[in-house]
Order: structure tokens, then C-alpha cells, then sequence
């Protein structure tokens, strides 16, 4: 069986354009109907490597995953392991990711300096110490006013020092902030200049009180941005600005520079963002820390029961998977241009 479908793939290959060889590909596959599908992937795996495996990826990334899982999909579909993404989205976030492969790697770093773009839905009323939805309350205070957050929004435009999460990436004397907090000790990091160059209010949760005063209890705002701003923490200082607290319970990243999310691979599997949509995911994604870590605690176990057992893709990765291999196959890459 893989020696007949070798034949075809062969014959696919004369085909100068990728598009039109991978046409050829799911022609020949779907008229071979005993033909598995995860190995006919195999093989053209083997194909698109000796191709060229140096690519710009244009990924989606649902709520719920961590940005190193989400390179999974790019890894089995691209058939490589030199992969890294320009930026690290936390595991409520969705939205964009830009996955260099291959030689392109060395791209990373250059692109982590473009100014972002997200949609922000931030819950006033309370603060968690991780200033996002997985983390412990901390503070609570009463609801801004619709004036009020019109203001900050404004003050909060050009450049300004904002103070990092302590729970982040960041390294403070070698280790991690976040490792630094979690072993119970403080992490001082000092405030950095950060950029705003544009906000939007785009939608808000309003309770209207006795005399007739708007409060918002959520809003989804807009923001565009220089590389390094956090926007847990734009978030928290927004609300200090109006005497609230804050914590951010959903995030979508949809544009790096010039790169947009309504071009990535599985832009189509993301829910439309709202407030409500991003409650019910931060909800999903706190369930699934949970599950993290009792996983954690069984680690030994799970991998002892799954120690031998085959790669079994579903339906919906396989999906993911073919439409990364046909952005990756419509791209040209630059190291070519």
C-alpha cells in the first residue's frame, strides 16, 4: 500500500507550484479510499521537508492551551522541531502567534520587537495576585464609573512606566519573577517605559445604580502597543487611575506589525470575542489549570500508562494540521526572495 501511494506522490511531483502539488496530493489520497489518513500525512511530511522547512507560520491559539503546546500542531504538521514563536500569550489568551521553522528561527527575536495589537476584556471590582483570571483575589474595590474609564483611557496613551506582573517571565537576579512569588518570597521588578499608542472602548457590562449612574462592571477595549507592555498590568493601572480593581479574564492578540490573525492557520476555530465569550473561557481555562495540576501530581503514572502508545491525532488536530501545511505551502519563503 505505501509503495502505491509513493507513486502517486511521485507523480504529484512534477508540479512546479505547491498549491497545485498539494491539490494533486488530496486528489490522489481521497481516491484511495483504504489509504490511512495519518500515513498518507507521513508521507507527504517527508515531501514538504526535503521542500524547505524554513517558514513564517501564522498560528492561532485557542484559550486554554500554553503557547509551547500550541507549536505541537506546527511540529507534526511541518514534520520539524526547530520551532519558536515571537511571543508568549498566557493560557486564557487567544489570538495570533507568528511560528518562525527552520533556519527562519533566527527571525524570533527581530520580530518580538513589532508593536502589537489585542482586544482586552477586563472584570473591575477585584484583583488577583497573577492580575488574570487564574490567580487569588486579593483586592476588591467598588466599580468604576463609565466617565471615569473614558478619562483613564485617555490619560493612558503615549508612553508611560508601568510595573510588570510579578507573576511573569521576567528575570530578577537569574530566576524567574513568577518562581521568585511562588516560593513565597518578592520579586521586585522595576517599572520600564512601555507605549500606548492607541485604545478603543469597544464594548461594556454596565449596572446602572439608584440615581441613575452608569458603572461598569466589564469592558472590552482595544489596545495597540510597544513590545514588552503587559496588558495584565495596563489593565491594573487602569483601574487604580479610577480608584477600582481590576483583573484581565480574556485577551485576543490580533495583529504582530504588519502580521493579522484573520490570515492564521485556525483563525476559524476561535470563538467571536466578547465579554461574555471571554467570561465563559476563563471559566474553561481555570477548570483546565486544575486538571494541569493534578496531572502533575500523577505525572509518573500517566506516563507509565501511556509509555508505548502510537500518536493518535483527532479529526480536528488532523484538520488544524492540513491547514497549517497549506499556509505554509502558499508562503514564500524570505531567505528565497
Amino acid at each position: 500500500m505505501p509503495g502505491i501511494f509513493l507513486n502517486k506522490l511521485r507523480a504529484a511531483e512534477k508540479f512546479v507550484c505547491p498549491q497545485q502539488f498539494f491539490s494533486t496530493f488530496c486528489e490522489a489520497k481521497m481516491r484511495d479510499e483504504k489509504m490511512v489518513f495519518t500515513t498518507s500525512f507521513h508521507f507527504f511530511f517527508i515531501m514538504a521537508e526535503n521542500k524547505n522547512p524554513d517558514k513564517i507560520i501564522l498560528f492561532a491559539k485557542r484559550p486554554g492551551q500554553t503557547s509551547f503546546a500550541s507549536l505541537f500542531t506546527i511540529k507534526h504538521a511541518l514534520n520539524t522541531q526547530k520551532v519558536g514563536h515571537t511571543g508568549t500569550l498566557d493560557s486564557f489568551a487567544c489570538g495570533l502567534l507568528v511560528v518562525c521553522t527552520g533556519a527562519l528561527t533566527r527571525l524570533c527575536g527581530r520580530i518580538t520587537e513589532f508593536d502589537k495589537t489585542y482586544e482586552a476584556v477586563i472584570e473591575f471590582g477585584k484583583e488577583t495576585d497573577t492580575l488574570e483570571c487564574t490567580g487569588a483575589v486579593i483586592r476588591t474595590a467598588g466599580l468604576p464609573s463609565l466617565e471615569k474609564l473614558n478619562e483613564a483611557l485617555s490619560h493612558f496613551f503615549g508612553t508611560y512606566m508601568q510595573v510588570p506582573p510579578s507573576f511573569s517571565a521576567i528575570h530578577v537576579n537569574g530566576r524567574r519573577a513568577s518562581d521568585i512569588v511562588r516560593s513565597g518570597k518578592t520579586a521586585e521588578i522595576p517599572a520600564r517605559p512601555v507605549t500606548v499608542f492607541e485604545s478603543a472602548l469597544k464594548e461594556t457590562d454596565i449596572e446602572v445604580s439608584e440615581d441613575g449612574s452608569q458603572n461598569v462592571r466589564a469592558a472590552r477595549i482595544s489596545f495597540t502597543v510597544s513590545k514588552g507592555t503587559y496588558i495584565r498590568s495596563l489593565a491594573r493601572d487602569i483601574a487604580n487611575y479610577c480608584g477600582s480593581a481590576a483583573t484581565l479574564v480574556g485577551l485576543l492578540r490580533t495583529k504582530i506589525g504588519n502580521f493579522e490573525l484573520k490570515d492564521s492557520a485556525g483563525c476559524s476555530l476561535l470563538d467571536d470575542f466578547s465579554i461574555e465569550s471571554a467570561r465563559k473561557n476563563a471559566l474553561l481555562t481555570v477548570q483546565k489549570e486544575q486538571e494541569r495540576w493534578i496531572e502533575a501530581q500523577n505525572k509518573e503514572k500517566t506516563s507509565a500508562r501511556n509509555r508505548g502508545k502510537s500518536y493518535e491525532p483527532s479529526e480536528e488536530e488532523l484538520c488544524l494540521q492540513k491547514e497549517v501545511l497549506e499556509k505554509a505551502l502558499s508562503t514564500i519563503s524570505p531567505a528565497l526572495r
